[in-house]
């Protein structure tokens, strides 16, 4: 039985947080893509990952317009997004952009897999 791994986009221009991050979710068997900004992710997305991780503060586009961009395509509206930032307004900003769900930091790795479990496991 080799199921193919879900594979989670993680969009942050702080290499420390997405490293760390990855490091996590490669242990739980994800299959992880990284990108530094806003405007990466739009190339990555075409690999069509299970989940992404979206930070809000990047260059290029931020966190927000990403997600709206990317709810509003029909090839990546289904793909689960989390915003992720350290802004204390993060529950309505990721509500406005369309995300699935939001991550505030400072965060608890045990938090963040226990949404991205939730969300990879939904059933529509």
């Amino acid at each position: 039985m080799n199921a193919k791994a879900k594979t989670i986009l993680i969009a942050d221009d702080d290499k420390a947080i997405v490293d760390s991050i990855g490091a996590i979710l490669d242990l739980l068997g994800y299959e992880v893509l990284k990108v530094p900004d806003g405007t990466s992710v739009i190339d990555a997305v075409k690999a069509l990952p299970d989940l992404i991780l979206l930070d809000i503060q990047m260059p290029g586009h931020n966190g927000q317009t990403v997600c709206r961009q990317l709810k509003r395509q029909a090839s990546t509206k289904d793909i689960p997004v989390i915003i992720v930032s350290a802004s204390m307004d993060i529950k309505d900003k990721a509500r406005e952009a369309g995300a699935d769900d939001y991550l505030e930091k400072p965060f608890d790795m045990n938090v963040l897999q226990q949404k991205v479990f939730n969300l990879l496991n939904r059933q529509y």
